[in-house]
C-alpha cells in the first residue's frame, strides 16, 4: 500500500494534524455521542486513534509486536490530552530517517515495510478524522492532493469480506455513487455512509 510520487510521512502529517484540530474540538457534553464507528462514542473512538498512534510509534521503533503499546487506555479524564500527545508521538517515530525503508509488526499482519505502514496509519486519519468531524457536526479541511492520495490508498484495500467487518479495520466496502468526491469515495470505500452524517466534506 503506497501513494506513488508522494511522501506518504507528510501525507500522514497533514492527516493527523487534521485529527487532533478536530478532536480539539470537543466539549464535554460531546464525549458521549455517537460516531461513525458503529457502537463507539467518540470518547471511545478517541481511546483507539490514542491507541493506534502509540502503537504505531512503538512499532515504527522495533517494538510493534509487544501488545502494551497497542492496549486502550480504560478511563482516560482528558481525551483531547491523550490523543495530542499520542499524535506527537507518531508524527515523531514517522519523522526519523529511514522510516519508511524499516519493517513494521502489527497486530493479525506480522512484519510489512515500513511505508506501506505508514500508508495504513495515513489512510486510516483521513478516515478518522471525518469520524469525529461528522460525530461534531463540522468540516474536515484537507488538501485535495491527500484526499486524492487517500482514495489511491483506499482503492487498494482488499474488499475480501473475510477481511472486513467486526474485529477488522474496516467495514465492508459500500457502492460509490457516480459523481462523488475523492473524500465521499474513499469513505465508501472503506464501509462508512457519510450521507448518514451532517457535515460536508
Amino acid at each position: 500500500m503506497t501513494v506513488t510520487g508522494m511522501n506518504v510521512v507528510e501525507l500522514d502529517r497533514i492527516a493527523v494534524q487534521e485529527a487532533v484540530r478536530l478532536v480539539d474540538l470537543a466539549t464535554a457534553a460531546d464525549w458521549t455521542r455517537d460516531t461513525p464507528c458503529a457502537g463507539w462514542t467518540l470518547r471511545r473512538l478517541v481511546a483507539h486513534m490514542t491507541a493506534q498512534h502509540f502503537g504505531f510509534a512503538a512499532a515504527a521503533r522495533g517494538a510493534g509486536r509487544e501488545p502494551e503499546h497497542w492496549r486502550e487506555a480504560e478511563d482516560v479524564s482528558e481525551p483531547a490530552r491523550a490523543h495530542r500527545s499520542a499524535a506527537a508521538e507518531v508524527l515523531a517515530a514517522f519523522a526519523e530517517p529511514g522510516v519508511t525503508e524499516r519493517e513494521f509488526a502489527l497486530p493479525n499482519l506480522g512484519g510489512i515495510p515500513g511505508g506501506r505502514a505508514v500508508g495504513f496509519h495515513f489512510v486510516d486519519y483521513v478516515v478518522h478524522a471525518w469520524d469525529v468531524a461528522a460525530t461534531l457536526g463540522t468540516t474536515v479541511h484537507l488538501p485535495e492532493h491527500v484526499l486524492g492520495a487517500a482514495l489511491a490508498v483506499a482503492r487498494a484495500v482488499p474488499t475480501d469480506p473475510a477481511g472486513r467487518g467486526p474485529g477488522f479495520s474496516f467495514a465492508p466496502a459500500l457502492e460509490v455513487p457516480e459523481g462523488s468526491g475523492p473524500l465521499q469515495e474513499a469513505l465508501r470505500l472503506l464501509g462508512r455512509s457519510p450521507e448518514r452524517w451532517p457535515v460536508r466534506g
